[in-house]
């Protein structure tokens, strides 16, 4: 078994699940924002992820080896979703348009929050498989050495 492909595979979904953690984070920080440093609406992110891929033509070509099957997975990109605002009657707000509705950013704080459990219970799940390929690795060692 090679241990450092467990170790690699492993730490690449905790990259990503660190990365949805941040942009789900990014999202329920600006729930209430109506507009940004630019001025314009924010729009919720995503990301987007997918199976590593090494652009080396030598990489590629290992990729097709037994030893190299499973390279892990990578954030392919954050996306910016086109979802309407949440229009809010507040007259007296200053970003009110002239019906005295405040544009919100489309962002449904329960599915958020759905989100960060679902990518902290993902984050764990590889911390168990490393721990769980270190285990390993050091039975491995204790039966060699003795």
């Amino acid at each position: 078994m090679n241990y450092m492909a467990a170790f690699e595979i492993s730490a690449s979904g905790m990259s990503v699940e660190r990365t949805r953690l941040d942009t789900t984070a990014v999202n329920l920080a600006n729930v209430n924002s109506t507009r940004g440093v630019d001025g314009t609406a924010f729009r919720p992110l995503r990301v987007v992820s997918g199976p590593k891929t090494d652009r080396k033509f030598t990489a590629a070509m290992e990729a097709f080896s037994a030893a190299h099957s499973v390279p892990g997975v990578e954030v392919s990109e954050v996306r910016q979703l086109d979802v309407p605002p949440r229009l809010v009657y507040e007259p007296s707000h200053p970003d009110a348009d002239a019906k005295g509705f405040v544009a919100y950013p489309g962002i449904n704080p329960v599915a958020e929050m759905v989100n960060l459990i679902s990518t902290m219970r993902a984050y764990e799940a590889n911390v168990v498989a490393l721990n769980a390929a270190k285990t390993m690795a050091m039975k491995a060692l204790d039966i060699g050495g003795k």
